[in-house]
């Protein structure tokens, strides 16, 4: 695992967010993983989940005391990315702001990127 500068940010607002989460589901000693996988009807999606152990081809970074991990092959792809939680009244979400995206759908839960070209999957 490679301890490197921040590939993500994550907002203050995201990480009280986060850290929430951590411990209504007890995972308050795992690392939060942000990842890009295959899928949406731009072809690339966002992931965010616990994990419990990283990986050798792991980039670390801690933010706001939450350990952040991101796959080397991911990282450039997310590089710059801001993840911030907005509130409005119909209720709360994550936002995530990629400035490597080159297009996304109208959905809002997908993307493109140049880097790393996806096929494109019907919208749900």
């Amino acid at each position: 695992m490679t301890v490197t500068k921040s590939v993500v940010m994550i907002t203050e607002e995201a990480s009280f967010r986060i850290k929430e989460m951590m411990e209504h589901n007890e995972e308050q000693d795992a690392f939060l993983r942000i990842s890009v996988n295959g899928g949406g009807c731009s072809g690339l999606s966002y992931g965010m989940t616990f994990d419990q152990n990283s990986q050798e081809n792991d980039v670390l970074d801690e933010q706001f005391g939450i350990a952040i991990i991101v796959d080397k092959e991911d990282a450039a792809i997310l590089e710059g990315t801001k993840v911030d939680y907005k509130q409005s009244l119909m209720g709360g979400g994550f936002t995530i702001d990629n400035p490597n995206a080159i297009a996304s759908c109208g959905c809002g839960t997908s993307f493109k990127a140049a880097a790393r070209p996806a096929e494109e999957q019907p919208c749900e």
